[in-house]
């Protein structure tokens, strides 16, 4: 099959023409030159007999890509996105195309693919990737993100996931005990995300109050009532509509000025509820809003909860990295009064997506709750203790092995290590507001020191700088944000969000969970922002 000389262009840095200081040194001390990829197709991998030196030659070229990758991503002169709009993606970029083949392509082509898809995607991993809560890019949580993909494995009986199991229950173990529950209550899984965390926990509390729903569905159910801050992650209300209890039973509590929500409004949305008929059994409390960063009264909803005999939850995804970290784990006190606690170590622990885990008091309810025994994977008479075939807990059957790269991550940082990032993303947070205050033409959101890593402001252009407060102003200043950060997209050097809450129109969130981010990555965010709006 003859290449395209379209593509023989593109093959810098993947065969051998590629250029000498992309060789390594191995290599180059040998005098060996890399495979010839362009003749070589998937069929003359393994398991094809004879197909050791090929695969293994296919795999050195792909790690080649992925350590130039890897490498790139922390250089700071480099793009954090090489921005492209939909149709450019859909119609194709030089070698690059969406389209699928009838006919299988060389193995070269696969390499330039695999090259280019990360070329045209974003670099999460970049110090100026501070857009998502989840970022960075930790090589120790890489390599254990390989070797579950190796293994390529199930989680759902021991006997096809033994080791990957039981490093489950002792992360699983490890967490409640620093939630701060005792060694005879606990149960958990991980989760292929916060919200289905989230949803785990409604499924939990329902069936705990409601066993017979299992079986009789929803018509044994009184019209059930939730709770949760107006600030709240929106999947709360997204499981009340799939678990058929209506979304609009979901009760928004208000919050303060920073986002915390109101005890004393909860109160009077369950008596509300109450008085409408509705049976109220399930409050939502979070710890680390998305947009704030805010920490609800964990005791004080405890003690509400508990008042009323109410399922509490915390959804501690964005927050519960904190608990590692000695100086700032008292901002969940409260947090081992909870029935279920969702939390995300792939956000502020920075390991690989996905991994998330819904923690419950009450052992035992997650099989109660999910399991049907199906006689093809979880049989009694098994030679060993079927206690460990956990995947009757889940109301998943294939569930990804997520636990490996967190364990491992765990075994190179410890404890110390994890609680010792928290506290740089944290600093960081506290840079940016210091500086915030410091520099004009930008205004802080929340007048006060953040709690978590979120700081949220806006940048007043020149333009805007003369107009007084009132409605002309924020409209015109709503415009703002949106406008930079198209510039700021197109020109690829630094990512942050922005959206609107409320009354307070379109502003920047700047969220750190990057351990590779600097004071000097808050200092040109800032510069550029300025940069950028200098016409608007």
């Amino acid at each position: 099959m003859e290449l395209s000389g379209c593509l023989s262009d593109r093959l810098i840095g993947v065969t051998a023409g590629r250029d000498k200081e992309e060789h390594s040194a191995a290599v180059e001390d040998k005098g060996q030159t890399s495979a010839d990829f362009s003749r070589i197709y998937s069929t003359d991998l393994l398991p094809a007999p004879g197909g050791e030196e090929m695969t293994g030659e296919f795999l050195k070229e792909l790690v080649n890509i992925l350590l130039a990758y890897i490498s790139k991503s922390s250089q700071r002169s480099s793009k954090v996105l090489d921005f492209h709009h939909p149709h450019q993606l859909k119609e194709g970029l030089e070698c690059f195309t969406l389209d699928l083949p009838d006919k299988p392509e060389p193995l070269e082509q696969l390499l330039v693919d695999c090259r280019d898809t990360l070329k045209y995607g974003v670099c999460t991993g970049h110090p100026r990737f501070l857009n998502q809560l989840s970022s960075g890019l930790d090589v120790v949580g890489l390599a254990g993100e390989w070797l579950t993909s190796a293994a390529n494995t199930n989680m759902f009986t021991y006997e096809v996931s033994p080791v990957f199991v039981l490093m489950e229950e002792f992360l699983l173990r490890k967490m409640q005990s620093i939630v701060g529950w005792s060694d005879d209550v606990g149960d958990g899984i991980f989760c292929p995300g916060g919200t289905i965390s989230n949803l785990y926990s409604v499924l939990l509390a329902r069936y705990h109050f409601y066993p017979e729903v299992k079986t009789m569905g929803m018509g044994v159910l009184p019209q059930l009532a939730l709770f949760t801050s107006e600030q709240s992650h929106y999947s709360v209300k997204k499981s009340a509509a799939v678990l058929g209890m209506g979304s609009k039973n979901v009760f928004m509590v208000k919050c303060d000025d920073s986002g915390k929500m109101i005890p004393s409004e909860l109160e009077s949305c369950i008596v509300a509820a109450d008085k409408k008929g509705l049976v109220p059994f399930y409050v939502n409390a979070t710890a680390g809003t998305t947009v704030y960063g805010a920490f609800d009264p964990l005791d004080a909803i405890a003690d509400i909860c508990q008042r009323h005999t109410l399922w509490m939850h915390v959804d501690a995804a964005w927050g519960g990295g904190l608990l590692m970290s000695d100086r700032h784990k008292m901002k969940l006190r409260g947090i081992e009064r909870a029935w279920s606690v969702t939390w995300n170590p792939h956000k502020m622990m920075g390991v690989p997506l996905q991994c998330s885990v819904i923690l419950v008091k009450k052992r035992g309810l997650l099989q109660e709750c999910n399991d049907f025994g199906a006689e093809y994977l979880f049989q009694t008479d098994k030679i060993y203790d079927v206690s460990y075939d956990t995947g009757d807990k889940s109301f998943q059957c294939g569930r990804h092995v997520d636990v490996f790269k967190l364990w491992l991550m765990w075994k190179a940082k410890g404890s110390e290590g994890f609680g010792a990032q928290v506290n740089k993303c944290l600093e960081n947070a506290e840079y940016l507001y210091d500086q915030l205050q410091r520099r004009t033409h930008f205004e802080l959101v929340l007048k006060n020191k953040p709690e978590h890593s979120n700081v949220c402001f806006w940048y007043i252009p020149p333009s805007l700088r003369s107009l007084p407060p009132g409605p002309d102003r924020d409209a015109r200043l709503h415009q703002v944000a949106p406008r930079i950060k198209g510039r700021m997209m197109e020109k690829g050097s630094v990512m942050i969000g922005y959206q609107p809450l409320g009354d307070k129109v379109n502003f920047f969130r700047c969220v750190f969970s990057n351990p590779a981010t600097q004071q000097e990555d808050v200092d040109f965010l800032l510069e550029e922002i300025a940069r950028l709006a200098d016409d608007l």
